[in-house]
């Protein structure tokens, strides 16, 4: 497993200067039965599921000589063709936008975001982002599984605020991708959502996937739903609201706001998955008046990376940072505390 990775982090330093870099690895015999997409995804090639499945369709990867689906299921001892394309030439323009920047060294950076910031370039959202200031401020980034990402290992989503790790080079990707892998990378969130919750701790198992109306949301679900695991402990509890911590066990889009809205405690001000309009449609009017004034406070969904731990991928070093809440939330608290007292 060593050799591969090896081999593989020497592909991205050198795809750069060189064409197309080929890699050669044979299925072993406990791989029968298993999706070709899966398994190149689990032998530490530094590629994402997703860019592997580019690639096959593509027709990058080959079993045997033959173009193949993502589906296709291996019968073991097969040889596989891995041709890796040169990156592309990167079509992003830096950007002078300004960063909240908590580390930084030759390898990595830890950025706390500020909500309303898009991290990567989508449909949509070409300037502007989390990336175009990176490009800015940093003469390099990894580019690993594309261009449209440089750099960028875990996200959030646009109106989450908190930190996050972006890395410089293949090298500090690939390492920090791992940990994500393996669940050793720690991602603290702070989360202000409707009602109160089951339990004073405990663990949110449930499948996310697509949502088939609407594909631009994710939902819980047994069709193709991938495994989803959200830790939470009960803080502090309010009138109408509760204050949690969480941890990320696993790092599905969206995952703690689907997770929540599937227990019917959405994140406050959360429009997308229940944390607005339709909260306010299905509780008492005694709790209307503090619910709108509460929604009054923050136009986005009450979610802060309030903290990130891993190991640094070049010294071994444990490594652990911490955000302040920004300050629609602490306004939000401060009214919740507030109707407490009176």
């Amino acid at each position: 497993a060593f050799c591969t990775l090896y081999f593989a982090l020497f592909i991205f330093h050198q795809m750069k200067k060189h064409p197309n870099k080929v890699l050669n690895l044979s299925a072993p015999s406990k791989a029968y039965g298993t999706r070709i997409d899966l398994f190149l995804s689990q032998e530490d090639l530094g590629l994402s599921r997703s860019f592997i499945h580019k690639l096959i369709l593509d027709k990058h990867i080959l079993v045997g000589s033959r173009p193949v689906k993502p589906s296709h299921k291996l019968k073991g001892g097969e040889l596989i063709h891995i041709e890796i394309p040169p990156l592309e030439k990167l079509s992003l323009e830096p950007e002078d936008i300004p960063l909240d920047i908590v580390y930084e060294d030759s390898d990595l950076l830890v950025v706390n975001k500020k909500a309303g910031m898009v991290v990567h370039p989508a449909a949509g959202n070409f300037s502007h982002t989390l990336v175009n200031a990176l490009l800015f401020h940093c003469q390099d980034l990894s580019g690993i599984n594309g261009v449209l990402r440089p750099g960028i290992v875990h996200r959030l989503d646009k109106n989450t605020s908190g930190l996050l790790v972006v890395a410089k080079n293949d090298s500090a990707h690939l390492g920090l991708a791992e940990q994500i892998k393996n669940r050793t990378l720690l991602r603290e969130y702070i989360a202000i959502v409707w009602g109160h919750m089951p339990t004073a701790e405990g663990m949110i198992e449930a499948p996310i996937g697509r949502a088939l109306k609407d594909r631009k949301k994710m939902t819980v679900t047994r069709v193709k739903g991938r495994e989803s695991l959200t830790q939470y402990k009960v803080l502090e509890k309010f009138g109408i609201c509760d204050l949690l911590s969480i941890r990320l066990k696993t790092g599905r889009t969206h995952q703690i706001r689907v997770h929540l809205s599937y227990l019917n405690h959405p994140v406050l001000g959360d429009p997308e998955y229940g944390g607005r309009q339709k909260w306010l449609k299905g509780i008492y009017d005694r709790e209307r008046p503090l619910a709108q004034k509460l929604l009054s406070l923050i136009d986005r969904q009450a979610l802060h990376a309030k903290k990130i731990g891993f190991v640094h991928p070049q010294t071994k070093e444990y490594l652990e940072f911490n955000s302040d809440l920004p300050e629609d939330m602490v306004i939000v608290l401060n009214q919740l505390h507030r109707d407490v007292e009176s």
